[in-house]
């Protein structure tokens, strides 16, 4: 797509409702005249666009496997995140579930029995209580981190926000690779 005059033109579809796009709207409406660019601003409904890409089926399977292995949670839930963010692989399907759960150390007859729970009721609430649970904490998004301190719930979001939550607990924040602490032989 080309603009007048030979500018290039860049869209950005955006809802309010996310900080990253704002982000990414202040830095376009800087740069346009930098790059010499035409930004055509292109609202949308980004709750709209996470339905139609929807993580649905993939995160009733993990809630299942929280009812029943939630030792497996951690595991399964990095091999989903492995298979959309690193080798761009599906994990609406029921195969690609099953893989993640596989390649995570999920027994095979286990992971089949969590596939199909995903369609129970008792799945389906859990899922929908946890959400509407981190709603009422304040959530407009996620990540959204609600830490307890002194019996007072203080709500993050975000992932950039790890410094601030250190700060809360009392704890120094060591970067997203902390150095990690030699367990001791008694």
């Amino acid at each position: 797509m080309a603009g007048g005059g030979g500018r290039k033109v860049v869209e950005l579809f955006f809802d309010v409702l996310s900080p990253y796009t704002w982000l990414g709207f202040e830095v376009l409406c800087r740069y346009r005249s930098i790059w010499n660019i035409d930004v055509k601003l292109r609202p949308g409904f980004l709750s709209g666009i996470i339905h139609a890409t929807g993580s649905l089926s993939a995160m009733r399977f993990v809630t299942a496997i929280d009812m029943a292995h939630p030792e497996f949670v951690e595991s399964v839930s990095r091999e989903l995140w492995k298979r959309i963010w690193s080798t761009d692989e599906d994990i609406t399907q029921p195969e690609s579930l099953l893989s993640a759960a596989q390649k995570a150390g999920l027994p095979s007859e286990e992971a089949q029995k969590m596939l199909k729970m995903i369609s129970s009721p008792e799945v389906k609430n859990r899922l929908r209580d946890s959400t509407e649970e981190a709603l009422n904490y304040g959530a407009f998004g996620m990540p959204a981190i609600v830490a307890h301190v002194k019996g007072t719930p203080h709500l993050f979001f975000g992932c950039d926000r790890f410094e601030l939550l250190a700060h809360l607990l009392g704890e120094k924040w060591l970067g997203p690779l902390p150095p990690v602490k030699a367990k001791s032989h008694m």
